[in-house]
């Protein structure tokens, strides 16, 4: 048999798998509990809405037949949503899988991406599979640090990505602040604003008396900007793997010829399509998440936790001890959170921010699992 590890590009096999959240099977079997509560994952605790589920259910008679794989008719709705040509959308199974193919395009040996310590883990992960380097700037305080990360860039930068809000940190910067860095950059930069959850990001926005973000006039006026979108979020479809892409035409066609055929499935198009025009299902996620996240914020300060205001539907908290042995004692109360040393932050863990009685069942966990550490 051929030893093919010597086939293997060396930077292919210095790469980690991805470590998503735990699954709640899994944590079942270890805890030996039937009843468990997975906010690990930053998914909707209100599921998918009813039009979505009626809209899978009548898909799902004709999966004998293979999907549209330009997902026309979503890419026709999301145009007309965001008032942008056709052309000027792709989409993708999840913008995890755009933010592969934006790599595994730009990227090569002797390249680079630059963002920011502390951000989503799969940035420096594709673009080290896709054999160029990262650069990560450091943070100020918990947030992005745009000035240090523009600094970053060199003349082998190809892309910049940027998460708004940041995953894990909750974070946000202003529309004014995100102005400012691009005109900052140079033309061989290509910008990835990732706006997974802007749905969030606009409510807490609006509540504070800031402006959310320019995405999308930036994508009308043809600057080098790709802006990622998805419906694992407030839309509920974490399963089914529908995200887009909106940026320039000639570029997206690129991407499209990097996407693997049928990635959407018609389940998946068909799903999309119902979520996005239930408006007021998508509005209960946000506002509950509005109220649910300052109450998380303040009983998990009261316990003794640095709480960073959050702009998504997480929360990222210091708990001055080791998260991954905390986390380990709350799983064993039936909860799943996600602790952040991969992140380099080994005292914090991230908490989706559930509904109302989930979050009582999260608070009455943690607070059990810290009482028994206290008891030791």
């Amino acid at each position: 048999m051929s030893d093919f590890e010597q086939f293997i590009p060396a930077h292919i096999r210095a790469l980690s798998a991805y470590s998503p959240g735990k699954p709640a099977r899994q944590a079942a079997r270890e805890s030996g509990l039937s009843d468990i509560l997975k906010l690990a994952s930053n998914e909707n605790p209100f599921g998918p809405s009813p039009r979505a589920l009626e809209a899978i259910s009548r898909a799902a008679a004709e999966t004998n037949f293979y999907p549209d794989n330009e997902s026309s008719e979503l890419r026709q709705a999301l145009a007309e949503r965001h008032h942008l040509p056709q052309e000027q959308i792709l989409v993708t199974g999840g913008s995890t899988q755009l933010i592969d193919i934006i790599c595994r395009t730009l990227l090569a040996a002797g390249s680079n991406a630059v963002t920011s310590e502390r951000s989503f883990i799969v940035y420096p992960m594709m673009a080290r599979a896709a054999g160029g380097q990262i650069i990560q700037a450091p943070m100020q305080g918990d947030a992005y640090d745009l000035e240090a990360i523009a600094a970053a860039v060199t003349p082998q930068t190809r892309i910049v990505f940027l998460s708004n809000p940041n995953n894990p940190t909750g974070t946000m910067f202003d529309a004014p602040a995100a102005d400012r860095f691009l005109d900052r950059l140079p033309n061989h930069v290509l910008v990835v604003l990732d706006e997974a959850y802007s749905d969030y990001a606009t409510a807490f926005a609006s509540q504070r008396g800031i402006e959310y973000s320019h995405s999308l006039d930036y994508v009308r006026q043809g600057r080098n900007v790709i802006v990622l979108r998805t419906f694992s979020k407030a839309h509920g479809l974490a399963g089914l793997r529908v995200g887009y892409g909106l940026g320039p035409a000639p570029l997206l066609a690129h991407f499209s010829h990097m996407r693997t055929a049928f990635s959407v499935s018609g389940i998946a198009e068909a799903a999309a399509l119902a979520a996005l025009d239930d408006e007021q299902h998508i509005r209960q996620a946000v506002e509950s998440n509005l109220r649910e996240s300052k109450r998380l914020e303040e009983e998990l300060r009261s316990l003794g936790a640095r709480v960073v205001p959050t702009s998504g539907n997480f929360i990222y908290f210091d708990c001055g001890e080791d998260a991954a042995a905390l986390a380990k004692r709350i799983q064993g109360e039936g909860i799943i959170l996600r602790p952040l040393g991969p992140w380099g932050a080994p005292t914090a863990l991230r908490v989706t921010v559930g509904t109302p009685v989930q979050n009582r069942r999260f608070m009455a966990a943690l607070k059990h699992a810290m009482e028994r550490a206290a008891a030791r």
